[in-house]
């Protein structure tokens, strides 16, 4: 959430159905959510068609303040809404602030190229299914308080993180169930299996830090773990586990 200063934001209200913006309006700002819910639809001819559901700490509408294009969907709040709402004025001071917004928007654009990019000329490429990593597919995190279980999968790297609606990118480790201060960034850090152990590096922009046996990660630092290590993301503590 952006820091509550009143020269950075502008809280707008909306109730329960209403529109932010339509599809096809011209926009001048982008919108945080400070609280309730909004979806954000693709109207088009017909019956409208939900593209994401956003909630508290989500954004939208940044393409407006990138370009000056019309709205490219339409975002109604589900339920009684508080927006914030920042413009170009504003925008510059948002990302200095937190840089996590300015990191998450660059993930949504990459992640939107990634989906639309084509070659022309070529049979469009088919994924290789993940290969399992020898022992990778044994580990898992544990989180004690709750006796929930995170398995890392069989690919040899794991995202922790919460699910981001706004970016629709989720992380192999959701902690969104067990993080209710949401105190982990959207994507945290990764956990890479390299030559016989695992590897946790904390990922950019991340907030609320992440601690290995209560030392915390510096930037970069890829610290390998062993079992029985307790490994914190945030506020939210888990201990290490490999068969």
């Amino acid at each position: 959430m952006a820091p509550k200063d009143d020269s950075l934001e502008l809280v707008e209200t909306f109730e329960e159905g209403a529109f932010v913006f339509r599809e096809g309006e011209r926009g001048d700002c982008m919108y945080i959510i400070e609280q309730g819910q909004v979806e954000i639809l693709l109207e088009g001819e017909g019956k409208p068609r939900r593209l994401a559901l956003l909630a508290e700490g989500d954004f939208f509408g940044e393409m407006a303040v990138l370009e000056e294009l019309p709205r490219t969907a339409s975002a109604r709040a589900v339920t009684a809404c508080s927006l914030l709402r920042i413009d170009r004025p504003t925008f510059d001071q948002l990302i200095r602030h937190n840089p996590e917004i300015a990191v998450r928007m660059l993930r949504k654009l990459c992640h939107r190229l990634r989906t639309v990019q084509t070659h022309p000329l070529e049979a469009p490429a088919v994924p290789a299914p993940p290969v399992a990593t020898p022992g990778g597919e044994a580990a898992f995190l544990l989180h004690k308080a709750s006796g929930t279980r995170f398995p890392l999968g069989e690919g040899g790297e794991a995202t922790v993180g919460r699910q981001d609606p706004a970016t629709g990118l989720s992380p192999t480790v959701d902690l969104g169930e067990v993080d209710k201060q949401k105190t982990t960034s959207r994507r945290h850090a990764v956990l890479v299996f390299k030559d016989g152990t695992w590897y946790l590096r904390e990922e950019v922009g991340v907030r609320n830090g992440t601690f290995v046996n209560g030392r915390r990660l510096a930037p970069g630092e890829a610290c390998p773990v062993s079992p029985g290590d307790l490994l914190r993301f945030g506020l939210v503590e888990l201990e290490f586990h490999q068969a």
